[in-house]
C-alpha cells in the first residue's frame, strides 16, 4: 500500500500526453503509423587490445569517455577527465606536472626529474608520451575518446604500463565529406578572475581517398590564488624580506615585490594537423603533427597558514610546457593479416621558475643556522632566500610494428616488435642573488647548487597474444607474453662548488673527469643499469550469452629500475605487479542498461619509493611488498528516451604486507625486519588512493519546439587518503580529507548550433588533491618550531573553486 501514491503518480504522468491531446483535439485523430522512439545505449568501439572491437566484447577492465561525454562534461584538460575515472588517482603540481596512479598502485613522491618512471603508461593515439615529470596535458578538443585500461598491461604495452594505460584517441581525417565546427566560451571563477576559450576544426577532403584535418585552440584560465603581502625574518642573517609591491628598502629589509592577486593564470595555445591517405582498399597512411604551449604563472597550491587560496612567496613563479609530436601510422594487409606500423617523435621542453625560499627559511632556524653560510664577495651575510630555475628537455623516438590475424578466426594472434629511446636533459639551478663567486658553481653566477645531467632510457621488446575459441562465440582462452630488454643510464654533474663544500664527494670537489659537461664544471658521476626479463598473461572468457560475459585474468606489469639522481646512492631495481582479476560485462533490457565490473587482488613486489632527502634531492629506494584488493563497477542506463544515468564506483584496500624500514641490504633487497624502527608498519594504507571513489551523472533531454534542451548533474566523491606512506611524515602533513563536488549544466541545441551554461563545483568545495612541503617534512613541516607556522609549512593543492561558464558551438 505504501507504494500506491508513487504508482499513481507515475501512471498519471504517463497518461498526461494522451489526456492533453484528447482535451485539445478538434480534428479527427491522425491514423498515420509512427514508430515509438526507443531508448538504447550506443555501441562503444575501442582499440585497447590493438584491434578494433566493441567495448562489451573486450575481456579487460576499460573505462571510456567518448566525444559526446567529453563535450557534455565540459572536459578540457587532464584534471577534468581524471575525476570521472573511479580507478584513477592523481597528484598535480600544475599543468603538465601531474602523476597518475591506478588501482591503488601508488607510493607517492614520483615525478621529480630523475625519479621513478610512471606506473601508468600514457599514449596519444598509437604513440607513447610518458615522461618522468608527468603526462602531456593535452587540451581535450576534437578528441574521439579517452580509453583507460585498468590493471597491468605488460604484454601489449610494456614498461610503465605496470598498473594500467591511458590512451587519448584523436579524431581522424575523413574523406567522405567536408566538416567544420568552432566553439567559444567564457567563464568566471569564484574568488578569482575571468577566463575564455576559442577552438576550431575543419575537415577537408582533397580527393575521394584523402583528407586533411586542421584543429586549433587558445585557452586562458583565470587565476584564483592570491600571493599575499608578507614578511619573513632570518635569525642567522638578521634581516627581513618583504614581497610587498610598494616596499621601501631599509638597512635590514630587502624588497622582493612578488605579491599579486589571482596570480595563477594559465595560457594554452595548440594545434593539430593530420593527413590521411587511403592508397587502396587495404592500405592507408595517417600522418599527424601536433603541438601545444602552456604558460602557467604563479602556484596552484595554498598555504593554510596564510589563508584560503593564498600563499606568501617572494620570487616570481612561472612554468612553461612546450611540446610537439610528429607521428606516422601505416596500416594495411599482408595476406589476410592486418599490419600496423607506428612511429613517433616527441620533443618536450619544460622551464620552471619557482620560489624556494621555504628551504632557506626553515634551515635557518636553530640548530641549522643556514644563513651563516650565505655571503657576498666582501664576506658580509646577505639575504639567503633561494629560488630555482629548472629546465627539462625530452626527445623521444618510438617504433612499433605488429601483425594481427583476422578477428573472425577461431585461432587469433597479435604480436610485434617495439623499440623506444628517451633522452632527458636535466638542468636545475638553485640560486641566491648576490652570493660570493667562491661559493657559486664555477661559470654559473649566483648558483649555489647545479644539476646538469642526461638521462637515457632504452626499451626493446617482442610481444604477442594468442587467443583460441574452445567453443566458438562462447569459451575463449588467451595467453600473452613480452620479452623486454632495458638499458637506463644517468650521468653528469650535481652539487656545490668546491669553495662552498670542499670535502664533498660530489660537485666540484668530487669530479671524476676534468672535462666540462654540458657547461657544468665536470662530470662527477656516470652510471647505467641493464636488465632483461619477461611478462606473462593468461585469460579465460565465457560468453554466457551474446550480451553477458565473465572472465578470469592473471596479468603482470613492471616498471624499470634506474639510477638515483644523487649519484652516491646505489641504483634502484625494477618493481613488479601481479594481478588476479574476475570480471563481468553485461547488457540488459534490449541494450538499455550495461553493468560492468571486476574484483581483483594485486601483489606489488619491491615497489620503488621516492622521498625528499638531503639537499632536497629525490632519493629512490625499493621499499617492500604491498597488496591491493578491490572492486570496481560501472553502470550506464538509458532509463527513458530522454533520461540517461551513468555512474561508477571503486573500493580499494591497499596496504603494506611487510614493514617498511627505509633501507635495503647490499643486494638492493628491502629490509623488513626492524622491530620498533619501522617507518611504516605492516598494514599501513598506501598513500594517494582513497578507499572509495565514485561518480554519478544524470542527463535529461527534451524538445521545446524545434530546440533540443538538456539539464545535467554530475557528482564526484573521493574518500580520505594518506598524504605519505611513512607514519611520521604523514602525521606532519596530515591526511587528505574526503570531499564531494557537484557540477550542473543546462542548454539547448538547434540545427547546427548549441548554447549551454554550466557551474562546476557548485558548492565551492575545497577538495584536497595533494599535500607537500618544499623540503624534508621533518624540517619544513615541523610543528611548534616557528610561531609564524605553528603546524609547519605544508601546501595543499585543491580543485578549482566554483566556476560559472557559458559556451557556444556551431557545426557546419
Amino acid at each position: 500500500m505504501h507504494r500506491l501514491p508513487l504508482a499513481a503518480a507515475i501512471c498519471f504522468a504517463m497518461s498526461m500526453p494522451a489526456f492533453a491531446q484528447d482535451a485539445g483535439q478538434t480534428q479527427p485523430p491522425d491514423t498515420t503509423q509512427t514508430k515509438p522512439r526507443v531508448a538504447t545505449l550506443g555501441a562503444v568501439t575501442v582499440t585497447a587490445q590493438k584491434r578494433t572491437e566493441n567495448l562489451q566484447k573486450v575481456p579487460i577492465s576499460i573505462q571510456v569517455l567518448g566525444t559526446e561525454k567529453i563535450e557534455q562534461l565540459h572536459i578540457s584538460n587532464f584534471d577534468d577527465y581524471v575525476k570521472y575515472l573511479p580507478s584513477v588517482a592523481y597528484q598535480s603540481a600544475g599543468p603538465g606536472f601531474s602523476e597518475i596512479y591506478m588501482r591503488g598502485v601508488a607510493s607517492g613522491g614520483d615525478g621529480n626529474h630523475s625519479g621513478s618512471r610512471p606506473s601508468v603508461g600514457v599514449y596519444l593515439d598509437e604513440q607513447p608520451v610518458t615522461t618522468v615529470t608527468g603526462p602531456l596535458d593535452i587540451h581535450m578538443y576534437d578528441i574521439a575518446r579517452v580509453e583507460v585500461l585498468v590493471g597491468p598491461q605488460g604484454t601489449l604495452y610494456g614498461a610503465s604500463a605496470e598498473s594500467g594505460a591511458l590512451r587519448i584517441i584523436t579524431n581522424k581525417p575523413d574523406a567522405s565529406g567536408f566538416a567544420a565546427n568552432y566553439s567559444v566560451g567564457i567563464d568566471s571563477v569564484a574568488h578569482g578572475g575571468i577566463g575564455h576559450v576559442v577552438e576550431g576544426m575543419v575537415n577537408i577532403p582533397i580527393s575521394k581517398s584523402a583528407a586533411i584535418r586542421l584543429v586549433g585552440w587558445h585557452e586562458h584560465d583565470a587565476g584564483y590564488i592570491d600571493n599575499k603581502e608578507g614578511t619573513r625574518s632570518y635569525p642567522s642573517w638578521g634581516g627581513t624580506v618583504s614581497n610587498a609591491r610598494n616596499c621601501t628598502s631599509a638597512s635590514l629589509l630587502v624588497c622582493m615585490p612578488a605579491a599579486k592577486k589571482n596570480y595563477n593564470t594559465n595560457d594554452i595555445d595548440g594545434a593539430r594537423a593530420a593527413l590521411k591517405v587511403d592508397l587502396n582498399d587495404d592500405w592507408s597512411i595517417n600522418g599527424t603533427v601536433m603541438g601545444q604551449n602552456v604558460v602557467a604563472n604563479g602556484n596552484i597550491a595554498t598555504d593554510p597558514a596564510i589563508g584560503d587560496l593564498a600563499v606568501t612567496h617572494f620570487y616570481p613563479e612561472r612554468t612553461s610546457d612546450r611540446w610537439w609530436q610528429a607521428a606516422l601510422t601505416v596500416q594495411g594487409k599482408i595476406g589476410n593479416f592486418d599490419l600496423t606500423y607506428a612511429y613517433a617523435h616527441l620533443k618536450r621542453n619544460q622551464v620552471e621558475h619557482n620560489d624556494y625560499s621555504d628551504y632557506s627559511f626553515w634551515y635557518d632556524q636553530l640548530p641549522y643556522s643556514y644563513g651563516t653560510y650565505i655571503y657576498d664577495n666582501s664576506g658580509a651575510l646577505i639575504n639567503p632566500s633561494q629560488y630555482i630555475i629548472g629546465k627539462d628537455k625530452y626527445a623521444m623516438n618510438s617504433h612499433e610494428l605488429r601483425l594481427a590475424s583476422p578477428k573472425e578466426d577461431r585461432l587469433r594472434v597479435v604480436g610485434g616488435l617495439f623499440w623506444e629511446k628517451s633522452v632527458h636533459d636535466i638542468e636545475q639551478r638553485y640560486m641566491i642573488n648576490g652570493i660570493a663567486d667562491s661559493i657559486s658553481v664555477t661559470g654559473w653566477p649566483s648558483t649555489l647548487w647545479l644539476t646538469e645531467q642526461v638521462r637515457t632510457d632504452r626499451d626493446e621488446a617482442v610481444f604477442g597474444e594468442l587467443s583460441y575459441d574452445f567453443i566458438p562465440d562462447t569459451l575463449t582462452a588467451t595467453v600473452g607474453g613480452r620479452y623486454f630488454r632495458a638499458d637506463n643510464s644517468l650521468g653528469g654533474f650535481y652539487g656545490f662548488s668546491s669553495g662552498y663544500s670542499p670535502s664533498s664527494t660530489y660537485g666540484e670537489a668530487g669530479c671524476i673527469s676534468p672535462q666540462p659537461f654540458h657547461g657544468a664544471p665536470c662530470l662527477d658521476f656516470n652510471k647505467n643499469v641493464k636488465e632483461t626479463g619477461s611478462l606473462g598473461k593468461a585469460n579465460l572468457t565465457w560468453n554466457i550469452t551474446p550480451t553477458k560475459m565473465l572472465y578470469l585474468t592473471r596479468s603482470e606489469g613492471y616498471r624499470p629500475g634506474g639510477i638515483n639522481r644523487r649519484g652516491s646512492l646505489p641504483p634502484y631495481k625494477s618493481d613488479y605487479l601481479t594481478s588476479y582479476e574476475f570480471g563481468w560485462k553485461t547488457t540488459w533490457f534490449g541494450n538499455r542498461l550495461s553493468l560492468n565490473g571486476s574484483v581483483f587482488q594485486q601483489d606489488w613486489k619491491d615497489f620503488q619509493f621516492s622521498i625528499l632527502g638531503a639537499n632536497g634531492l629525490t632519493e629512490i629506494k625499493n621499499a617492500n611488498q604491498a597488496r591491493i584488493r578491490g572492486l570496481e563497477t560501472e553502470l550506464n542506463w538509458a532509463a527513458t528516451y530522454n533520461l540517461e544515468l551513468s555512474g561508477g564506483v571503486a573500493f580499494y584496500d591497499a596496504k603494506l604486507t611487510a614493514n617498511y624500514c627505509g633501507f635495503t641490504d647490499a643486494s638492493g633487497t628491502p629490509v623488513t625486519n626492524c622491530p620498533g624502527a619501522e617507518l611504516a608498519p605492516t598494514g599501513t594504507q598506501l598513500p594517494v588512493t582513497p578507499k572509495f571513489k565514485g561518480n554519478f551523472i544524470a542527463r535529461y533531454t527534451f524538445d521545446v519546439g524545434e530546440n533540443e534542451v538538456f539539464i545535467q548533474g554530475a557528482m564526484v566523491h573521493v574518500g580520505e587518503r594518506r598524504s605519505d606512506l611513512r607514519k611520521l611524515e604523514n602525521s606532519l602533513t596530515g591526511n587528505l580529507a574526503a570531499y564531494t563536488t557537484m557540477d550542473v549544466s543546462a542548454g539547448f541545441h538547434k540545427n547546427g548550433w548549441s548554447v549551454d551554461a554550466y557551474v562546476n563545483n557548485l558548492f565551492d568545495k575545497r577538495g584536497q588533491l595533494y599535500k607537500y612541503a618544499e623540503c624534508a617534512e621533518a624540517v619544513c613541516a615541523a610543528h611548534g618550531v616557528v610561531p609564524q607556522y605553528p603546524n609547519g609549512q605544508v601546501y595543499t593543492v585543491t580543485n578549482q573553486p566554483r566556476t560559472f561558464g557559458v559556451r557556444f558551438k556551431q557545426d557546419f
